[in-house]
């Protein structure tokens, strides 16, 4: 059984081994077939790491010969495990959903560097989630930003250009505040693996207060504009409306995501629950997540576009990750990171099946949608899933995490904080049950006019991964009682 702890690691190899054959392949459809099985291994592989993870418990990896700090390692853990197999079975569907309709996306000569691009996307959020090496940690975030720009302007239309460049540039400040902060921490720990750092950081702090508080702002500013935190998230709207349906997909996914758990690594592994505390974090983080909620809404309940609509709401869904952080209780936590999970299938599942809608509609202005439940059905049926998860419909992920962050808020005397979910809620409402009402019920002479359709579209088996995704997210719903105790018995060790 010792060569399944090695399973991360092949769960990060094998797509970036496969991702080098593909320009060499000429055949298209064996370059989607190798983005499916790479996927599909990567995913099997978090499985069964997670499965024995849960009959073992939490192991470390090494790489190479030489033993942590010199040699680098994987932390693999519950935590990990749950994190990587949910980026990697959305991954899963999106290739899976991509592969009968990429041509009309990005035309035909751009598929054998898209689908390397896809596959190194993902490798690279697979390793940031399981690495114990802060600079690994930084390449990976690197290369996971240059793959999604890449995907971003796959399609060379001339807003995605432009968006893709926004994102790089706001990216490379992100990169450079994470570097520095890297760069400080080693000038006083003299390590770079996270649990060195950690435990050099009680006798630093004594002498270096400043330089440890400085360092931690750097890395979550850093990261923060990463992961899109209102107001650090101008580059995410264009990015996610302008890039095809596939990209705006994973990228919206699992992007910002593996930052987010990346930063939890950082705050909590690395520095302490201790220090994140004494720092007064925890109330930058409270008033941020409450300002990602109520703005982003906003802005999404002005948006014409749906993209753009959807693109808004993750700035207020980050927000509740960000607010599950500031609480700065195990619950708290631990129902930010199951905002991660359920956030990470519904997005992906909203972006894919609004793709579909836009199709049938012949636009992706939200005006267009009427009546379009008469032409896709399915999708629309798919979207409303997604759609009232992020409202919190009762079972559904969007729910069990505003009812878990509102249980943490008041365990943690932050009564008031029900007020900003519950108006957040309300919000959501107001943009995203417009476009179900419109679709299912509100008709207009000619609306349709021109466009043609075959019921053949919505029974395609390009479906099947939409479908799958909303049994996922159902599911996750479902389970979300025993996701939440195994991610609260995690983290009460660190805090």
């Amino acid at each position: 059984m010792e060569y399944i702890k090695s399973f991360p690691v092949f769960a990060l190899l094998i797509p970036l081994m496969l991702s080098f054959a593909m320009p060499l392949i000429k055949s298209d459809r064996t370059i989607k077939n190798l983005a499916l099985i790479s996927s599909a291994s990567s995913m099997a592989l978090c499985g069964l790491a997670l499965k024995y993870v849960i009959e073992h418990g939490a192991y470390k990896y090494k790489m190479g010969h030489f033993e942590a700090p010199l040699g680098i390692e994987f932390q693999v853990g519950m935590f990990e495990c749950i994190m990587a197999l949910t980026f990697t079975a959305v991954t899963f569907l999106v290739v899976m959903h991509s592969s009968g309709r990429i041509e009309k996306e990005i035309g035909s000569r751009n598929i054998q560097i898209y689908y390397l691009l896809m596959n190194i996307f993902y490798a690279s959020l697979v390793g940031m989630v399981f690495t114990n090496d802060i600079f690994n940690a930084f390449v990976f975030i690197e290369v996971s930003t240059l793959a999604a720009c890449g995907m971003v302007v796959a399609n060379s239309d001339g807003r995605s250009i432009v968006a893709a460049i926004k994102y790089l540039v706001y990216s490379s400040i992100g990169s450079g505040l994470v570097l520095m902060g890297m760069a400080f921490l080693y000038s006083i720990t003299g390590n770079l693996n996270i649990e060195f750092i950690n435990a050099e950081i009680a006798n630093a702090w004594q002498e270096y207060e400043k330089v440890v508080l400085i360092s931690m702002a750097l890395f979550v500013f850093g990261l923060g504009i990463k992961a899109a935190i209102f107001p650090l998230h101008v580059w995410m709207p264009d990015a996610y409306a302008y890039a095809n349906n596939t990209s705006s997909a994973l990228i919206s996914g699992i992007g910002a995501k593996a930052i987010i758990v990346l930063l939890v690594k950082v705050l909590y592994s690395m520095f302490g629950s201790e220090l994140v505390a004494q720092s007064g974090l925890l109330k930058v983080f409270t008033a941020l997540g409450v300002m990602g909620m109520m703005m982003g809404s906003v802005f999404a309940i002005f948006q014409s576009d749906i993209k753009r609509m959807l693109a808004y709401s993750s700035v207020a869904q980050m927000g509740y990750i960000f607010l599950g952080l500031g609480i700065g209780n195990v619950l708290g936590l631990a129902a930010a990171m199951f905002h991660v999970i359920g956030h990470s299938v519904t997005k992906a599942l909203l972006f894919m099946s609004a793709g579909r809608l836009a199709e049938g509609a012949g636009g992706v202005s939200i005006e267009k949608l009427e009546s379009v439940g008469a032409r896709r059905p399915v999708s629309l049926g798919l979207y409303s899933v997604g759609a009232l998860s992020m409202i919190g419909i009762p079972i559904l992920p969007g729910f069990v995490s505003k009812w878990s962050l509102s249980i943490a808020s008041i365990e943690a005397g932050k009564g008031l904080l029900l007020a900003a979910i519950i108006l957040s809620s309300i919000l959501n409402c107001v943009y995203y049950l417009p476009v179900i009402i419109k679709g299912y019920f509100k008709k207009s002479e000619g609306a349709f006019d021109g466009i043609k359709f075959t019921r053949r579209e919505e029974s395609q088996i390009g479906t099947l991964p939409l479908v799958v995704l909303a049994g996922i997210v159902i599911g996750v719903g479902a389970l979300s009682g025993d996701i939440i105790n195994a991610f609260s018995f995690e983290f009460s060790k660190l805090m």
